[in-house]
C-alpha cells in the first residue's frame, strides 16, 4: 500500500507541474507567456522548444503514472470469492396486511338469479 500512496502523491507534483508547464506556454494572444531578451534559453525560439518539450516529458509520465496506479489497484483489490452481502433477491411475496378486505358475497334477492362467478360480464359486446 505504500507503493501506492507514494505513486499517488508522485503524480499530484507530475499533475501539478504538466498545469504549471501548459499555463507558462505562450498562446497567440500573450497568454502568461514568459517573456524575456530575444536571445538565450528563454528566449521566444528557446523558451517554445523547452516549454514544448517539458509538457510532452510531463504529459507522457503523467500517463505511465496513471496506468501504473491502476493496475496496482487492480491488484490489491482483486478478490477470489463472489461477495454475496449485496444480494437483492427478493423473497416470496407474503399477503399485505394493510390491503382492503374483499365483500363477501351478498345472496341474491328472491326471484332474481345470482350471476355466475365466472360468467365474463363483456361477452357479446364486441358484436
Amino acid at each position: 500500500m505504500s507503493l501506492f500512496l507514494f505513486l499517488t502523491i508522485v503524480q499530484a507534483i507530475v499533475g501539478a507541474a504538466l498545469v504549471g508547464a501548459i499555463l507558462m506556454q505562450q498562446s497567440e494572444g500573450g497568454g502568461l507567456g514568459v517573456g524575456g531578451s530575444p536571445s538565450g534559453l528563454m528566449s521566444a525560439r528557446g523558451a517554445a522548444n523547452f516549454m514544448t518539450r517539458a509538457t510532452g516529458i510531463l504529459a507522457v509520465l503523467f500517463v505511465v503514472l496513471s496506468i501504473a496506479l491502476a493496475a496496482i489497484a487492480v491488484e490489491t483489490t482483486q478478490g477470489s470469492e463472489i461477495d454475496t452481502s449485496l444480494d437483492r433477491t427478493i423473497p416470496a411475496a407474503a399477503p399485505d396486511p394493510l390491503a382492503p378486505a374483499v365483500p363477501a358475497a351478498t345472496p341474491a334477492p328472491a326471484g332474481e338469479a345470482a350471476p355466475a362467478a365466472d360468467a365474463d360480464p363483456l361477452a357479446g359486446s364486441a358484436e
